[in-house]
């Protein structure tokens, strides 16, 4: 007969009250304090505070529990913006002053550093902010939910497909709340039903706006579960009507059970197919699935930043690994002798290619495939490159695309991330192989999260 496993001793029970002090935050931007030793993290507290708090899970090293009240607070809690901040699960640090915002951000980035890649020299920059931290987002994607009245659209409480009615999101642009909104008092009034997951039935999944910030130019993108419905002409032409300044309306048709929002077919129903912004001097154009950075303003400070570690006279070649649509390629090739951007996704680099046309831009090569499979290739044919940028996904670098770059032996790196854990993990493989971390700038590009990314420089040993 098998032995019973011994219950797990905590100073803690489930759904025991107690109190307790904060020091930390967590990754999602939770409270982290310890009582009697035993770690718990707490949603909606900040450091220095001391909060009265329900245990509602015990692990073996650790727990989570519930706010029940604040009893001493610290000086950087502010009063969140948005009416439904707590409901939402879209930010979690908007009860933190922005100053201190940054400055998390920028511990965020050296704890992971010391804890994970065990680099203590390096210099770490404060975290470059913005002057005005809200309305930044120049893409929302917003699902809708049927109720008895009509309509709602908003995003998901924290933890469900539960969706929040919302009228405005204060780190969205003002241009998509309205869009969104109004294509919400539209499809109701026509009688046009909120896509059900569970049930797989009903029409509206999403409803997806982007905003080229500079051009002025919007797009509207209405994710269905079908390609044909009841007045969808109708739909068309009141949208049209009603948003005046509107440059693009597409269907995108997805039909699968999934969370994921965009299907693979889309339809122009009126208007361009793409919309055109820019960055600095250079001009993008913005289809319905193309990856752009959401945040105009940072993205600037960022590839100049990546410009300014690139440290180029116009006489490097350039390797841009995980090029996308070609965004820091392009900014590269200003000032380099030639890019060379490779990018698995074939739609990302005919977009590319398209975006090199549009600006004259001509000391550029792009290349679809793995970059760790492709970049030995332009070695073989003789391409000598002196730097390598990287802007991988979160999941970081492919380990054969880091034992790629060490064996290339570029004199310089400039690794572009969006997870300082990942980060962290390569640059102890990329230091390992003979690089040395030189310095990191921390940039924010997603004010009121917990998300920060990061520039750095390495340098051959």
């Amino acid at each position: 007969m098998a032995k019973k496993k011994a219950k797990v001793q905590t100073p803690v029970q489930k759904n025991q009250i107690i109190e307790m002090d904060f020091t930390d935050l967590g990754h999602d931007g939770e409270g982290i304090g310890k009582y009697e030793g035993y770690t718990l993290f707490v949603p909606g507290v900040l450091p220095r505070e001391r909060a009265k708090v329900k245990v509602t899970k015990v692990n073996k090293n650790y727990g989570y529990g519930q706010l029940i009240e604040i009893l001493r607070k610290s000086p950087d809690r502010v009063e969140p913006r948005c009416s439904i901040y707590k409901q939402c699960g879209g930010c979690q640090l908007q009860h933190l002053s922005y100053q201190a915002q940054l400055e998390q951000k920028r511990k965020i980035v050296k704890d992971n550093l010391e804890r994970i890649s065990k680099i203590n020299d390096v210099i770490i920059h404060p975290t470059l902010g913005m002057d005005n931290p809200w309305n930044y987002r120049n893409k929302s994607q917003v699902p809708f939910e049927q109720r008895e009245a009509g309509l709602i659209a908003g995003f998901y409480a924290k933890g469900t497909h539960d969706v929040i009615d919302m009228k405005e999101c204060v780190i969205q642009q003002e241009k998509s709340d309205i869009m969104v909104q109004t294509v919400r008092k539209i499809a109701s009034e026509l009688g046009i039903p909120a896509y059900n997951e569970v049930e797989h039935r009903g029409i509206l999944r999403h409803v997806v706006s982007r905003v080229a910030v500079n051009t002025g130019e919007l797009m509207l993108i209405l994710v269905t579960n079908g390609k044909d419905f009841p007045n969808k002409d109708k739909l068309i032409e009141q949208i049209v009507e009603k948003i005046p300044n509107l440059t693009s309306l597409v269907q995108n048709i997805n039909e699968e059970r999934t969370n994921v929002i965009l299907g693979f077919k889309s339809i122009t129903l009126w208007g361009r197919d793409v919309i055109y912004d820019t960055i600095g001097d250079v001009k993008f154009a913005i289809s319905p699935r193309s990856f752009y950075q959401v945040n105009p303003e940072q993205t600037k400070v960022l590839y100049e930043k990546a410009l300014e570690y690139a440290a180029l006279t116009g006489n490097e070649n350039v390797i841009d690994a995980y090029c996308g649509i070609g965004t820091i390629s392009l900014f590269l090739a200003q000032k380099a002798k030639h890019v060379y951007g490779v990018e698995i996704v074939p739609e990302a680099i005919k977009d590319a290619w398209n975006n090199a046309r549009i600006n004259g831009i001509k000391n550029v090569t792009f290349e679809v495939g793995a970059a760790e499979k492709v970049i030995p290739e332009w070695a073989k044919k003789g391409i000598n490159v002196d730097v390598v940028v990287v802007d991988p996904p979160r999941k970081g670098c492919d380990e054969a695309l880091l034992q790629t770059i060490i064996d290339l032996k570029p004199k310089r790196m400039v690794y572009v991330s969006c997870n300082p854990s990942t980060l962290a993990r390569d640059l102890r493989v990329l230091e390992d192989g003979g690089f040395k971390t030189i310095e990191v700038q921390p940039v924010d590009m997603f004010p009121q999260t917990n998300h920060v990314e990061c520039v750095t420089l390495m340098s051959r040993v």
